[in-house]
């Protein structure tokens, strides 16, 4: 709508989450609109957006908890709205569907999505034959469901009329992954006790409630009781506009009595030994049903959309990695960790360094390819 934003930071993905508190206190010290210094001083905004990835739910409440200090402080607690939300949800991975064990995949020019899988056949004559043949192979079970867009592809996905749209779809049930032997073998890692990563997705079906956003909120646009709940809602999309009705309308407080039954994970059958279970579903054998069928170890498999931009510098060399002696010899593509709780230094040291190099590399093509400019406060301007 043609509307910029007055004040846009750079990312920069190792600032703390103190410094945007700070931020955003320094653009709620500038003057109103109702004040005379408005003309010659930039006005305070009147929405403030701050995002952060990869923090912890303990750092983002001590972010929240200096915010609300300082809005006390500042006499704006009834004053400003602060909402805090996410943009899906996500469901724990332990099910796979081998995709070559369902299809020929030799007959599949490209593949679109993830976790849903939309095929593009090298001859669309064989669009037909693929699809019945996920349609025999997911007969009797319910791992996945398989659509035509041009065909039976359901209205409420909106996900059809579009030449873009890739013509067959996979679509998954939740917890459910399909994956390439290239990409991850579920009859080796069940062999070699191999743990597929990453652990949790979201993609699925919208109206799964382990899809749902978190919305919680409090302002003066929502006069209720402290630790009010309401239902989950939807807001329909309008034109260029989803607008929120406010105030919105409470079902009680929150309580131990009143909290509802959270959406359970799929489970696979596992004995106690287990820690993280590998369930196999074949065209040819049905997923494991017993305990012995499955896996007892939980080493780690790292699948990394990332790759290393030629960007980096060439010259840097990674940290030596764990069994690696030297430098020269750490040339691996994915390399295979213990679990999470017992990472070395040695591979902490090492993905710090990887992670670092990947910024760089993204900072050097955003200076290449960015537009606008960089004042002293390291705030990009468009």
């Amino acid at each position: 709508m043609d509307v910029e934003p007055a004040f846009l930071d750079k990312f920069n993905p190792k600032e703390p989450l103190s410094n945007k508190v700070d931020r955003i206190l320094e653009l709620l010290d500038k003057p109103g609109e109702e004040s005379e210094m408005a003309e010659v001083i930039d006005m305070r905004p009147q929405l403030i957006a701050a995002t952060e990835i990869r923090t912890t739910i303990a750092e983002v409440d001590s972010m929240l908890d200096s915010l609300f200090k300082a809005l006390e402080a500042r006499n704006l607690t009834k004053i400003a709205n602060v909402v805090v939300v996410s943009d899906h949800g996500m469901a724990t991975v332990s099910n796979f569907i081998q995709l070559e064990d369902i299809i020929d995949t030799s007959l599949i020019e490209h593949t679109d999505g993830w976790p849903l899988y939309g095929l593009r056949p090298k001859d669309s004559a064989h669009l037909q034959g693929i699809y019945d043949s996920l349609k025999a192979a997911s007969s009797g079970n319910d791992n996945y469901e398989v659509y035509l867009r041009d065909k039976d592809m359901p209205e409420r996905y909106h996900f059809s009329k579009n030449e873009r749209i890739a013509p067959l779809w996979i679509i998954p049930k939740a917890g459910w992954a399909i994956v390439t032997k290239g990409e991850f073998n579920v009859v080796e890692a069940k062999e070699k006790n191999l743990v597929y990563h990453p652990r949790g997705l979201h993609g699925y079906d919208h109206e799964h409630p382990l899809m749902r956003a978190i919305f919680v909120a409090r302002g003066p646009a929502f006069p209720h009781a402290p630790n009010s709940r309401v239902e989950s809602f939807r807001i329909d999309p309008k034109p260029n506009n989803g607008t929120l009705r406010l105030p919105l309308n409470t079902i009680g407080l929150h309580s131990p009595e009143t909290t509802p039954a959270e959406p359970i994970d799929p489970q696979v059958p596992e004995p106690e030994s287990v820690a993280s279970p590998v369930q196999i579903f074949t065209q040819s054998a049905p997923p494991a049903t017993s305990a012995s069928e499955i896996s007892s170890a939980d080493p780690v498999i790292e699948i990394s959309p990332i790759e290393a931009s030629s960007a980096a510098d060439p010259n840097v060399v990674p940290p030596t990695m764990v069994g690696v002696d030297t430098p020269e010899d750490a040339n691996v593509d994915r390399p295979v960790v213990g679990d999470d709780s017992v990472v070395s230094e040695e591979e902490k040291n090492f993905w710090s360094w990887f992670t670092d190099e990947i910024n760089k590399a993204k900072g050097w093509f955003s200076d290449i390819v960015g537009h606008g400019e960089v004042n002293e406060n390291d705030e990009k301007k468009f």
